[in-house]
């Protein structure tokens, strides 16, 4: 026999659970190869920004392209102090000690789900990954519907009655996620609703873990055409209220510069943890000890954790990081054009899924929109035999090429005709395309993000005929 160094199948024995690929993903590698097989493709599935990397970026990272050790699991203190400083200008005061960088906000809400344990509440509908990453660590989601129009944020109300009944259950859910803006509706939750669910947590104990990455794509509420117009980063059009502005002893917030940037592939995020001013929470995390605060204990866990997990995060990355986070002018500048962008798209593409009629919250950030189909319900069932989110999905892609990803790979019931839809991969197919996208004064006369809304618009229609 030879020895090949695995084996050929694992045991149903070593009991580790099958583990799919993020929705998100399949997603757009399914895309990526329709599109090399030459079929025609609407990548509306994968919320990526779609923009190249800014050249005082790119330079910030060749220059650091010699560091090559790995540094504090914490990370540099340059871009702890970045980041930091990055919070301090909108409005969170924020102690470089209190600030741990991961890579990618993914793998630090990984690492806070672990070092908080206990079971944890999501909004329904919610990213894929805060319930997958909740079961991969052992715990238990538990999902809480939003209230209408405020995604990203489970109800209050709702919120409370999920711990009484994980309680009565011999559970104990000791944190809720928030997604500020919402990643899957596009939405934003009003003040009200984070003063109400700070409260809930107050009265349950529970640690708030605000996602915040979507923070500086809030929309402007008009269309200015020339860059000096455009509200800078610090200052986000329309109203944004973190919960760590209001229980910031328990409230622990994360970023990353994938959204505002378009920089997933370089994967880095940073966590605000509470700091030693911002008041302590009663709930402790398991072996926390009386005489240590919650940021604290928070902190130590979560370096212990990043530890054994990623050491550090790529020592290039954080000095170009460092530099993004301390929003220089032309940061500031591209990212404005490029909220511009995502809003008029978005927009756009909103207004050809209400005409072939669906019902569409209101894109208030990013690039994502959440389409209702069921008031076309019946004529989907009756022209395509479709019934489901699932069902309606596989349909536009096997007909029409055009990916979208079902409600129910966001928690929602499979019967919800409900999609989520991604628009940041419209801008064109090369940097340069997407360049004259971000710089033109009106998305809509870009040849190439046209031919995509026309080409939206004919697909929905054949599908409801609207």
């Amino acid at each position: 026999m030879t020895y090949t160094g695995m084996p050929a199948i694992l045991p149903s024995s070593a009991g580790l659970a099958a583990i799919a690929v993020s929705p998100t993903l399949a997603a757009n590698e399914m895309m990526i190869a329709r599109k090399r097989r030459g079929e025609p493709v609407l990548p509306l599935a994968f919320g990526e920004a779609g923009l190249p990397a800014h050249r005082s970026l790119r330079l910030a990272l060749a220059g650091a392209a010699g560091q090559t050790g790995y540094g504090p699991v914490a990370g540099q203190a340059a871009l702890r102090e970045a980041a930091a400083g990055y919070w301090e200008r909108r409005g969170l005061r924020t102690d470089p000690g209190a600030v741990v960088c991961g890579p990618g906000s993914k793998a630090l809400l990984f690492g806070l789900m672990m070092a908080i344990g206990g079971d944890v509440a999501v909004p329904r509908p919610s990213w894929v990954t805060y319930a997958a990453q909740a079961s991969l660590v052992g715990a238990r989601p538990w999902f809480v519907d939003i209230r209408p129009g405020e995604g990203g944020v489970p109800d209050p109300g709702q919120l409370g009655a999920a711990v009484r009944t994980a309680r009565r259950e011999g559970r104990e859910i000791r944190s809720v996620i928030l997604t500020l803006p919402d990643n899957p509706t596009g939405t934003l939750a009003r003040a009200a609703t984070i003063r109400d669910l700070c409260q809930v947590a107050e009265e349950h104990d529970l640690i708030i873990i605000s996602d915040e990455i979507y923070r500086d794509l809030v929309h402007e509420p008009t269309g200015p055409t020339r860059p000096t117009e455009l509200a800078g980063p610090t200052e986000p059009a329309g109203p944004f209220t973190s919960p760590a502005a209001i229980a910031p002893g328990r409230t622990i917030v994360t970023t990353a510069l994938s959204k505002s940037l378009a920089l997933g592939g370089w994967r880095i995020g940073v966590a605000r943890l509470p700091g030693d001013g911002d008041g302590d929470a009663a709930v402790r995390p398991p072996g926390q000890s009386p005489g240590e605060s919650l940021g604290q204990r928070l902190r130590a866990r979560l370096l212990g954790i990043g530890s054994e997990i990623w050491s550090a995060p790529a020592a290039p990355i954080q000095q170009a990081a460092a530099f993004a986070f301390s929003d220089p002018p032309e940061l500031t500048e591209r990212i404005a054009l490029s909220r511009r962008l995502h809003r008029d798209v978005a927009r756009a593409v909103a207004d050809r899924f209400t005409a072939a009629g669906a019902r569409v919250p209101a894109p208030r950030a990013a690039f994502y929109l959440y389409p209702d189909f069921e008031p076309v319900r019946d004529l989907l069932r009756t022209r395509h035999d479709v019934t489901t989110s699932d069902e309606l999905a596989a349909l536009l892609l096997r007909r029409h090429g055009m990916g979208v990803l079902p409600g129910s790979a966001f928690g929602e019931d499979p019967r919800a005709l409900r999609l989520r839809v991604a628009t940041g991969l419209l801008y064109g197919d090369t940097d340069q395309q997407r360049e004259a996208a971000l710089k033109a004064p009106s998305a809509g006369d870009v040849p190439w993000i046209a031919a995509s809304l026309g080409r939206i618009g004919e697909v929905l229609d054949d599908l409801t005929g609207a």
